[in-house]
């Protein structure tokens, strides 16, 4: 029980293969109180029957395209759980032109919408939240190794990813005075609906799953056990770090 007392929100889920969910669900059987978000109440309808018979979730919607679903999240957090322990970021967006054309031809619209969707909302959410979060409170993103090393058809998201870490060591400094954390977990390729985004995402399991040190698969649950560490108190002295959940493939180099 190592959330035993602690509030948090997981933003957002799809389906029961998101990697948010994994958290979700693990944080919950953990003692925590999880705020669970989706994208619409379309997706949320989705979303509730995986809490159906559970206790201590709350139902949270947010489109991240939208500036003024900001300010509506918070009065949802604010009125339905009050302070919060934790927050997680799992949301990653690019038209579907900017990963299927080649990366030189990205537009500037795509480029922006990448970005606002993948980077900026996690920057945005924690100014947004930044009131409400609890002294020592943890804050993680998910990234991908895209963002240091050229992957075919990942494109614009790559530079997303490498805009998205960067802001967690800036977040890290000036939350830190707060004792507040920030961290970022980088799981190798999984099969999620934003995941099979990716042309060759089949490939690139297969492929990671045959050159990593760690000669066994990795999924949604080795995610979900490094956010709860990194949730938890566990982590206190943990701030502004990346944590690969890949077997070892990011050691690699042939």
């Amino acid at each position: 029980m190592l959330l035993e007392g602690k509030k948090g929100i997981v933003l957002n889920v799809t389906n029961k293969n998101s990697l948010g969910w994994g958290i979700a669900d693990l944080a919950n059987q953990h003692g925590a109180i999880v705020g669970i978000g989706a994208q619409n109440e379309r997706l949320l309808e989705g979303v509730s029957k995986l809490t159906a018979d559970r206790e201590n979730f709350v139902p949270l919607t947010i489109d991240f395209a939208f500036e003024e679903q900001y300010a509506l999240l918070k009065e949802q957090v604010k009125s339905q759980i009050g302070k919060l322990d934790f927050l997680v970021h799992s949301v990653g967006y690019a038209p579907k032109a900017a990963l299927e054309n080649r990366f030189i031809e990205t537009s500037l619209e795509d480029f922006q919408v990448a970005m606002n969707a993948s980077a900026y909302s996690m920057i945005r959410i924690c100014r947004e939240m930044e009131d409400l979060m609890n002294e020592d409170a943890s804050i993680i993103t998910l990234s991908y190794l895209g963002s240091t090393r050229a992957m075919p058809n990942y494109n614009v998201m790559g530079l997303c990813k490498a805009a998205l870490e960067s802001s967690v060591r800036y977040l890290a400094l000036d939350l830190g005075d707060r004792g507040i954390r920030v961290n970022t977990v980088s799981p190798g390729p999984v099969n999620t609906i934003s995941g099979r985004g990716v042309k060759g995402l089949g490939d690139m399991i297969k492929n990671v799953h045959e050159i990593a040190p760690l000669k066994r698969p990795y999924a949604q649950a080795e995610v979900a056990t490094t956010a709860l560490y990194l949730l938890s108190d566990l982590s206190k002295g943990v701030s502004g770090q990346l944590l690969f959940v890949d077997s070892g493939y990011s050691v690699m180099a042939m």
